[in-house]
């Protein structure tokens, strides 16, 4: 029926109303961080057939139009580890976008956290492909319930300084076993388009990659949706990038243009068949989302930012929180217990929305930190400083006169996001927080024994310098437009913190690969994070999976359904959780697959299933897990194709990519 009805638009078409679909108009907003977020980036349809063509609209921590929700970042929602939270992140976003008049929306940003340096990572899930597949897939779910999915930025945009120029050379491992397979997931979840990046990947730009567009994403995993180039400056050729499989220029015409399109294909450059399939693909989308013909009804702009939306966006706040340490029970604070607390750091006053650029979301209101904490505090007495500057001595006078401290510091928005020159953003040079903030936490813990640190910002702090003066630590990423309330939520009791790291947090810079800003030629390969620490012998200051909570849990009783699977079987395992402490809580039990008996180089271990379980004090769950056999493949570059070894494996389950007390071993049959 839909390729039916796709077909007799098309064929009613003339090939101008084809060609004048194939880019954007009236999108030139898009050049400066200031003017982005004004309007709707719009393409051609064919209003005569029905066909409304594209109104795009962006993300990743909510609509950009207009005063809407301030979802956290996606950092804070990968460290929720929590697929079922993201799809509803993803139907609510798509439901206000909606209601904006958009029908796309380039909200799932699923490029891997290759070195925490990166500006943009606070816009993605994390450092691991697994575990970024299953949540961008709930994205993409949750989004198409309301809107066309683009999924970005493909592929292996991972820095932000030159990524107008950076060559990426990544071989077909790498490229294969790392940097696409979350792309894979979030085109079987149903994307209907992919954004690709401004970078080159093996020499060649990527909007203009065959490789990449027709072998791999529309050949090999038969994507079926429209492939569409980074704003403004992603495309460099007409001819080069149509006959790579490029179907959308956004969003303006330029390379796209009716009369650079007539004059390709006059000239015999390209060929009308690749216009007819770009076409196809674009009408094709509408018709499968249901935008062609009878219109949709448009949402009530009432939900943008409603109750639920807020409700939802406070909980992924808390579900993201991460609880790095906690000595002594410091926290939670007792509001009976607790008659001072003095409150000190600049983050404690600001809304924790994130940088700004693309991504920024403008909500009808903000909590900060501080109002969080006064909204909360019942009659304990709060005392505030930003503890900057001249500020600090006060602020340590004040600390030492509490009866508890929470340092608010971290990564300061401007010094990450994405880059613009002469105003900030951009990949950060060190890892670790500015040498003013680390004195000031080791001045306010040594004045006060019960000083607890809320770190904020959008990826990992080497901490190693200062992370045994504090009582507590918890990572409270940029959480959004209800961070302030969940903060303070989580310091009193009211909330535990769900979090677990998404990516690990190392000791010092100097622990990780060099990482330098501009750099203009990269080479990529299967090694990063907890993978390249592993491969290094290095031990983080957090592994990825990390995160503490308000209760304890034991794991105990891994069992395996069969020892022996089938090239394209499952392997199927349980272990039992347990609270073993006095509150209600979250854990996340993760799973890891080694290759002790491979006859490639492989990493030492691989995420490869996680379980998320709410228990009560005393209560037992059982976490299942079921891994396909297809995912401890390898890639076969003399073969040029996925490799299942019929060999032994190991499989260890625990809490962090560090704590996995369980393990089993498994063959793969022949």
């Amino acid at each position: 029926m839909e390729d039916r009805r796709t077909r007799e638009i098309l064929s009613r078409m003339t090939l101008w109303e084809k060609m004048r679909m194939l880019a954007g108009r009236g999108g030139l907003h898009s050049a400066t961080p200031w003017t982005y977020a004004l309007g709707l980036y719009k393409s051609p349809g064919c209003p005569s057939l029905g066909v409304p063509g594209i109104r795009f609209t962006d993300g990743p921590r909510g609509l950009n139009l207009g005063r809407a929700t301030a979802f956290p970042a996606p950092i804070c929602r990968g460290a929720a580890w929590d697929k079922d939270l993201e799809r509803r992140v993803g139907r609510a976003m798509g439901l206000e976008a909606a209601a904006a008049g958009a029908n796309t929306m380039g909200s799932a940003c699923v490029n891997l956290i290759r070195h925490p340096a990166w500006g943009r990572a606070q816009e993605c899930f994390g450092a691991d492909s697994f575990h970024t597949g299953v949540l961008g897939a709930a994205h993409v779910a949750g989004l198409a319930e309301n809107v066309m999915p683009v999924v970005k930025h493909f592929a292996c945009y991972n820095v932000e300084n030159q990524r107008f120029s950076v060559n990426v050379e990544a071989d077909e491992r790498a490229l294969r076993e790392v940097f696409l397979p979350h792309f894979r997931a979030c085109v079987d979840a149903g994307a209907a388009g992919v954004m690709t990046t401004y970078n080159r990947l093996n020499g060649e730009w990527t909007g203009e990659n065959r490789h990449l567009i027709t072998d791999i994403l529309k050949g090999e995993w038969g994507f079926d949706g429209f492939v569409v180039p980074d704003f403004l400056l992603g495309l460099h050729h007409t001819a080069r990038a149509l006959n790579a499989g490029m179907d959308l220029e956004m969003p303006q015409a330029f390379f796209f243009s009716l009369p650079a399109l007539a004059a390709a294909l006059a000239r015999g450059r390209v060929s009308r068949d690749r216009i007819e399939d770009a076409a196809q693909r674009l009408v094709r989308m509408q018709v499968r989302f249901g935008l062609v013909g009878r219109q949709k009804p448009r949402p009530d702009r009432g939900v943008t930012a409603c109750p639920d939306h807020r409700a939802l966006a406070l909980e992924t706040a808390e579900k993201g929180m991460v609880l790095l340490k906690n000595l002594g029970r410091a926290l939670p604070f007792s509001r009976s217990g607790l008659q001072s607390l003095a409150v000190i750091g600049e983050p404690a006053f600001t809304p924790q929305l994130g940088s700004p650029g693309s991504a920024v979301v403008r909500p009808p209101e903000a909590i900060t930190p501080l109002a969080g904490i006064l909204e909360l505090a019942g009659n304990v007495n709060i005392r505030a400083c930003r503890g900057t500057g001249r500020q600090m001595g006060r602020a340590v006078e004040m600390a030492a006169a509490s009866d508890a401290a929470v340092v608010f510091a971290g990564i300061r928005p401007r010094e990450e996001g994405e880059y613009f020159p002469l105003l900030g953003g951009g990949d950060r040079r060190t890892l670790e927080i500015s040498p003013d903030q680390e004195d000031l936490i080791r001045r306010v813990a040594a004045a006060c024994p019960r000083c607890v640190v809320v770190l904020t910002g959008g990826s990992a702090v080497a901490a190693g310098a200062w992370i045994e003066a504090p009582a507590a630590v918890v990572m409270a990423w940029y959480g959004g437009m209800e961070a302030g309330r969940a903060v303070a939520r989580v310091l009193f009791g009211d909330a535990a913190p769900g979090g677990r790291l998404p990516l690990s947090f190392p000791r010092t810079t100097a622990q990780l690969f060099p990482f330098d800003p501009d750099a203009r030629q990269l080479t990529y390969s299967l090694f990063h994070d907890y993978r390249y620490l592993d491969q290094m012998g290095q031990t983080p200051l957090f592994p990825l999976g990390h995160g503490l909570s308000y209760t304890s849990f034991s794991l105990s009783n891994l069992a395996l359904a069969s020892e022996t699977i089938l090239p394209d079987g499952f392997l199927t395992l349980s272990a039992t959780v347990k609270n073993t402490g006095d509150r209600a809580g979250e854990e996340v039990v993760q799973a890891y697959v080694s290759h002790p008996e491979s006859r490639v180089t492989r990493p030492v271990r691989e995420l490869k299933g996680f379980a998320r379980l709410a228990l009560s004090p005393g209560e037992e769950g059982e976490a299942r897990i079921r891994i396909p056999a297809r995912d401890l493949a390898h890639w076969d570059p003399e073969r040029g194709a996925w490799t299942v070894e019929p060999v032994g494996y190991r499989v260890a389950v625990g809490t962090s990519a560090g704590n996995l007390p369980l393990s089993a071993g498994f063959r793969v049959r022949k």
